[in-house]
């Protein structure tokens, strides 16, 4: 029985590259060829709010106890964080931010940044874009790559470009404004 199995998916493995090579097609092509790419704007407002009685983003690795940096490196944070699309936590809420941000460099505050932009408002309601990459927080502008997405951002690729819009050294809670460019089909 293992043998008529691991036969059948070898033929069937076999049959489906012999069929693309034939027809030149693929699913994603299939799928594309009546799509025409379209670059999407819009920009929201990202809120970690790491204080208080209902916190967004909350620790859930600490560097080690012997790790005495300045910068945090080891530190990793789980978020679920609110967009809006004024810097007002109490604007119209368009989506959240559901991922982590991790502290990946002992020079500086660095951050490698993962997550999900879910937006539930609007003609995206239901669809994401996937934010990976580093985050210098320092920097007035930062750039990040969209890798990926679902729902109308299908096959998404851009980028995103935050700014602090206030950061409150005695909470440690951020506004931050995300420019999101995104191509999709």
């Amino acid at each position: 029985m293992a043998s008529f199995l691991s036969l059948f998916l070898i033929s069937s493995l076999t049959l489906a590259a012999v069929l693309i090579s034939v027809t030149g097609e693929t699913l994603e092509s299939v799928f594309l060829h009546h799509k025409k790419e379209k670059l999407t704007h819009f920009r929201v407002y990202w809120h970690d709010i790491v204080s208080g009685q209902d916190p967004t983003s909350v620790p859930i690795l600490n560097p080690p106890k012997n790790y005495t940096g300045a910068t945090g490196f080891g530190l990793m944070r789980m978020i679920d964080n609110p967009l809006t699309l004024a810097p007002i936590l109490s604007s119209k809420m368009v989506g959240r931010a559901q991922g982590f941000y991790a502290a990946t460099s002992k020079e500086e505050i660095g951050l490698l940044m993962a997550m999900n932009f879910a937006i539930f408002d609007g003609k995206y309601n239901g669809s994401t874009i996937t934010v990976l990459g580093r985050n210098s927080v320092f920097d007035k502008v930062r750039e990040m790559p969209v890798i990926g997405g679902s729902g109308l951002f299908r096959f998404a690729r851009g980028y995103v470009q935050a700014r602090t819009h206030v950061f409150d050294l005695k909470t440690g809670n951020a506004v931050v404004e995300y420019n999101c460019y995104v191509l999709h089909y």
